[in-house]
C-alpha cells in the first residue's frame, strides 16, 4: 500500500524530482501507519493479496480463451441451417463451499456465450442455461470449477469456509 500510495503521488504530481519523491515518502508513512491503526491493515495482509495476483491474472487468461472459444460455437449455432439448437436447463452442484468463489464461478459461466446462470443456491447448486445440449455438456466440470478449487485447497482450506478468492 505504501507503493500505491507514493505511486499515486508522483502520478498525481506530473513529474518526479528529489522534492517530490521526499515529500511523497512524507506523506505515504503517515498515511500507512493510519491504514494500519484504524483500518485494521497489515503488511501480511498486502502480501497475501499480491500471491492473489498472479492467480487472478491466470483466470482471467482461461475466462477470456472459454469466451472466444463460446463465441465460436454459437456462431456456428446461428449461422448452421442444418443444426437446430437444442435449448437445456440443467443444474450441477460443486464442493466450492466460500461464496464469493460461487459467485466468481456463476459470473463465469454467465460472461461464457451461450450459457446463463439462473440460480445459485447456498448448498453449491447451480441452475444453468444453455443455448444448446453440446455447450452444457462439460459445464460442472469445467476449468473454472477446477483453478477455483485449487485455489481453495492452496489456501489451505479444503472446506472452503477461511481462504480467500
Amino acid at each position: 500500500m505504501f507503493l500505491l500510495f507514493l505511486v499515486i503521488w508522483i502520478i498525481l504530481n506530473g513529474r518526479l524530482t528529489w522534492e517530490v519523491f521526499g515529500i511523497g515518502l512524507a506523506l505515504c508513512v503517515p498515511l500507512v501507519l493510519f491504514f494500519s491503526r484504524f483500518m485494521n491493515y497489515t503488511i501480511r495482509s498486502e502480501f497475501r493479496l499480491l500471491s492473489k495476483f498472479t492467480w487472478v491474472v491466470r483466470y482471467v487468461i482461461i475466462l477470456l480463451r472459454e469466451i472466444i472459444k463460446a463465441n465460436f460455437e454459437v456462431l456456428r449455432l446461428i449461422v448452421s441451417a442444418k443444426y437446430e439448437p437444442e435449448p437445456v436447463l440443467f443444474s450441477f452442484r460443486t464442493d466450492i463451499k466460500k461464496s464469493s468463489s460461487r459467485v466468481i464461478l456463476a459470473n463465469s459461466i454467465t460472461l461464457t456465450p451461450g450459457t446463463i446462470t439462473v440460480d445459485l443456491s447456498e448448498d453449491g447448486r447451480f441452475l444453468v442455461h444453455a443455448l444448446d445440449r453440446d455447450i452444457a455438456e462439460g459445464t460442472e466440470d469445467s476449468v473454472f470449477i477446477h483453478m477455483i478449487l485449487e485455489e481453495q485447497q492452496a489456501d489451505g482450506d479444503p472446506a472452503g469456509n477461511g481462504g480467500a478468492v
